[in-house]
């Protein structure tokens, strides 16, 4: 694991979506994180000692989901698949339940994980992410803790790497270039997930904050900061997030499922949608759901 000392930065952004304001100054004690997502070998290995079964490996039981279609209530996730041509900017053009994918089954039950060993493992759910971090005897981050790993030293900067998408014309992070849902250039080199290594490390040491696959926190969600400007003597030291009631969705009725925050953006984002390869940004993920571009990594709260 790299060790990151800790320190006092500026957590979250004025000039972008308005879930990232507002910025603010935050304090994090030291502690240790993971260099890569957890791959699909590192996954493998935790299946193979405890037999656990992941969450879209299961069944849904009914009772839970009221009302729902009983073509959803099969084992499955969500898997993008690409449009043949330019849709609408809606996410059920795109996103598709899948019964049969799953962590070894990426792209649905006729898929495998031949040749994705050192890709991030997805299809991961929140209670998934949790029960591999107490097997590997860790936790996840917190968002603060995440967002400060993903800087690497670079305060207030727009990108882990600096003011620029490109540095120096290089893609710093395995994101979308092209017009998306439909067409993806793959000027990156990669047209899905990419090995946890083939980008280069930020200033930390830390490979994939950004891009690759969106990563779970232990913090619920709350569509902004709360948070104030304060002098040094009063800056939040290791804040969390919001409440589990915070975290519910408005726009639920009958079903409220508490939702996570997530960081770091996906192979999915892109300049026409979803700019979120940047470490202010967040995404409000309900806890039960998993997808194609969702992975975590973990840390560990010890001393140097």
């Amino acid at each position: 694991m790299v060790w990151v000392s800790g320190g006092t930065y500026w957590m979250g952004s004025d000039h972008h979506y308005p879930e990232e304001a507002p910025q603010h100054h935050v304090q994090v004690n030291a502690f240790r994180i993971d260099p890569f997502p957890v791959t699909n070998r590192d996954f493998f290995q935790f299946v193979k000692e405890t037999g656990y079964v992941t969450f879209a490996e299961l069944p849904p039981n009914p009772d839970s989901y009221p009302g729902a279609l009983p073509e959803m209530l099969h084992a499955g996730s969500a898997v993008f698949i690409k449009p043949k041509r330019r849709v609408k900017l809606n996410l059920y053009n795109w996103w598709h339940f899948i019964n049969g994918a799953d962590w070894r089954h990426p792209l649905g039950p006729m898929s495998s994980l031949e040749g994705l060993e050192m890709h991030p493992v997805v299809h991961i759910a929140y209670s998934d992410a949790e029960a591999y971090s107490k097997w590997a005897g860790k936790d996840l981050p917190t968002e603060a803790e995440w967002e400060f790993a993903a800087r690497g030293g670079r305060d207030r900067a727009a990108y882990a790497w600096g003011e620029e998408l490109l540095s120096d014309g290089h893609h710093m992070a395995n994101t979308w270039q092209g017009e998306f849902p439909w067409h993806n250039l793959c000027n990156d080199g990669f047209e899905g997930t990419s090995p946890v290594d083939a980008f280069p490390a930020n200033g930390y040491g830390i490979h994939d904050m950004i891009g690759n696959v969106w990563e779970w926190t232990s913090d619920w969600y709350q569509p902004k900061h709360n948070a104030v400007r304060v002098k040094a003597c009063c800056i939040p030291r290791n804040p969390r997030g919001g409440s589990e009631l915070s975290s519910y969705d408005p726009r639920e009725a009958d079903l409220k499922i508490p939702r996570k925050v997530l960081k770091g953006g996906s192979h999915l984002c892109a300049p026409n949608y979803c700019q979120r390869y940047r470490p202010a940004a967040r995404f409000p993920q309900p806890v039960d759901t998993s997808t194609s571009h969702i992975g975590f990594r973990c840390v560990k709260r010890d001393k140097a």
